[in-house]
């Protein structure tokens, strides 16, 4: 089993590396940049950048919504994490050019998501992926993501306030139920035993807090609260921040920034863009909630990128778990 796990692994990931100009990699992989025009107390650009999803090439179906390729038995689909993040990319381009096929970029992705936010088996509203993914283990269709769920808000309250229209604010308020629902009720939070808050980017047993996924799901919290005033918004993301204050010398190696808590002997150390959107992320967190511990992180992490040893050491690492693992 290990093994064929393993094998379906490379040749994924082979593909999408063979096809890179084409595949899903190219969407996601861009530069990770901090957006310095964003607003850390009031609902204005989004906190990173996004240009470059902002401006993404196709495919896209017939109404202009990207769509990712993902080669092999998976093809061309559509991935709701994608089009939040293109939508949220093309606000920001919007604010700054006013340029109006931004503007009807933006209403496109918050329509998308209105209409594909639908309850999952418990009753939640959530936006499906519709295919099989390998994971740990094989997320089976339809899955859902704390991640998708955070960034899908955090673009339907900025197409409100750009536009008015209530259907995007009233989904919005829909899909930040995932966050109050437990992952064995249906929803994205999973508490410790430390009674530590996590929202999980993929919903498996057990779980593995997946950091950049965890903080971007925050945002959609924190950007909920906002737009709302919601004192359930606040509070979830209170006990995210202390969550991530207490847990991040968990994802310090001394030398790289880990990926996710994997539970394995060898641990899932981030790629090179992981470790940089972890330095960003970190960045903005230290903006809106002014505690010390995130810059200092940052910092750290930082460090370990310039010294060409670390980045060699990291490397091996990442070669070793794949090897063992998938």
């Amino acid at each position: 089993m290990l093994i064929s796990k393993r094998l379906q692994y490379y040749r994924r990931v082979g593909r999408a590396y063979l096809w890179s100009g084409t595949s899903q990699l190219s969407f996601w992989h861009d530069s990770a940049e901090l957006n310095q025009n964003a607003s850390t107390h009031s609902l204005g650009e989004y906190y990173m950048t996004f240009s470059e999803k902002a401006k993404y090439a196709g495919p896209c179906d017939q109404s202009g919504i990207p769509m990712l390729n993902y080669h092999g038995n998976i093809g061309v689909r559509y991935n709701p994490i994608a089009i939040a993040q293109w939508g949220l990319g093309s606000y920001n381009l919007f604010c700054r050019t006013r340029g109006e096929e931004f503007r009807r970029n933006l209403v496109l992705a918050a329509e998308w998501l209105c209409t594909s936010l639908e309850a999952n088996q418990d009753g939640v509203p959530v936006w499906s992926h519709n295919f099989d993914w390998e994971y740990r283990e094989t997320l089976r269709a339809p899955w859902y993501s704390g991640l998708a769920q955070g960034q899908g808000i955090s673009l339907l309250l900025r197409a409100h306030a750009e536009t008015g229209d209530q259907r995007f604010v009233d989904a919005a308020s829909r899909a930040f139920q995932s966050f109050l629902a437990s992952v064995g009720a249906g929803g994205v939070t999973f508490t410790d035993a430390n009674g530590n808050i996590w929202f999980e980017e993929y919903i498996v047993s057990r779980p593995t807090h997946i950091l950049n996924g965890f903080i971007w799901a925050a945002w959609g919290v924190y950007d909920y609260f906002l737009a709302t005033g919601s004192r359930d918004a606040v509070n979830l993301f209170a006990s995210a921040v202390e969550t991530l204050r207490v847990n991040l010398e968990r994802y310090d190696l001394g030398f790289w920034s880990l990926y996710e808590q994997s539970g394995t002997r060898l641990p899932m150390i981030a790629s090179p863009f992981y470790h940089r959107l972890h330095i960003t992320q970190l960045r903005v967190m230290h903006r809106v909630t002014s505690e010390t511990a995130f810059a200092r992180y940052a910092d750290s992490w930082e460090s370990y990128s310039r010294s060409a040893s670390k980045r060699t050491r990291a490397l091996c690492y990442k070669s070793a778990f794949k090897l063992c693992y998938y």
